[in-house]
């Protein structure tokens, strides 16, 4: 067991890690801990290159007028909630389409490529995150492994899985109940993207924007009457092996299984959080 200092010691690191610019940190002066972009190095590609030699590509629609949505923003609000209950019915490529637009889709360009203005709000529009997906059961897509292109509003398959159900279990941490969703949303950082701009402080800020986009899925899934949950709790060595990333300079921040739901299946949520009434919480 850890000993009560150590976790005392790493506590007190965390919080530190927290907190904005304080008066005792000289690192928050420019002068004195300059970033790459105020030294005027060349700044790191806006996206991913596509990860396939080949080029293959699978384009996404963009015109979602044929969606059933609740564009109702105060009921969103109100009824957006964490779903680990899910059906398991179908899910159309038109939504898949709607919740990456959602999430990261670009808007339009900032200069020549100096920065991408998307659907959320990201620091220094740096927008360091990569989206990769685990397809389990989408209309007309093979299940496997994915990866998001922006620019293009396409996916590229860059993976097949022996045991689709296994390998969502098993990224994330054994966590069985996700295993059902028809897709699982996961989201690296490319570091140097939010680095080149905010040195040393790039790191807070980044979890900061993570919690931006995932709340737009959670908003989208909730406008097409499906379910999602963010989830902290995921492998980083076995993200690492499915999506082929290095674990240094591009890693795995946060994740999201998506999946239908049903209103009646609002008990069975109940289960999750029995301990509070077994304890008496």
């Amino acid at each position: 067991m850890l000993d009560e200092k150590t976790k005392k010691e790493l506590i007190q690191k965390g919080r530190t890690f927290m907190k904005g610019y304080r008066d005792e940190d000289i690192t928050a002066d420019d002068d004195y801990n300059p970033s790459d972009q105020q030294l005027r190095l060349p700044q790191p590609p806006l996206c991913k290159a596509p990860m396939r030699k080949d080029g293959a590509k699978l384009s996404l629609p963009l015109d979602f007028s044929s969606l059933e949505l609740n564009n109702d923003v105060i009921s969103l609000i109100r009824d957006r909630r964490s779903a680990r209950v899910y059906t398991e019915e179908e899910m159309t490529f038109l939504q898949l389409s709607f919740l990456l637009w959602a999430t990261q889709g670009i808007k339009s360009i900032r200069g020549k490529s100096y920065a991408t203005i998307r659907t959320v709000p990201c620091g220094g529009a740096r927008h360091e995150f990569e989206t990769y997906l685990i397809i389990r059961n989408i209309t007309g897509l093979a299940p496997g492994v994915y990866h998001y292109l922006p620019m293009e509003h396409a996916l590229e398959l860059i993976g097949t899985l022996e045991n689709t159900e296994q390998a969502i279990c098993d990224t994330l941490c054994g966590q069985k109940w996700a295993a059902k969703a028809n897709v699982v949303f996961y989201w690296t950082m490319v570091a140097y993207r939010a680095e080149w701009r905010y040195g040393t402080h790039s790191h807070r800020v980044a979890l900061l924007d993570a919690g931006h986009l995932c709340q737009n899925l959670y908003l989208g899934v909730t406008a097409l009457g499906m379910g999602t949950c963010g989830i902290g709790a995921f492998s980083h060595d076995r993200c690492c092996e499915v999506f082929g990333i290095d674990g240094d300079e591009e890693y795995m921040v946060y994740t999201a299984p998506v999946g239908t739901v049903r209103p009646e299946d609002r008990m069975a949520e109940a289960a999750f959080y029995k301990f509070v009434e077994d304890e008496g919480l």
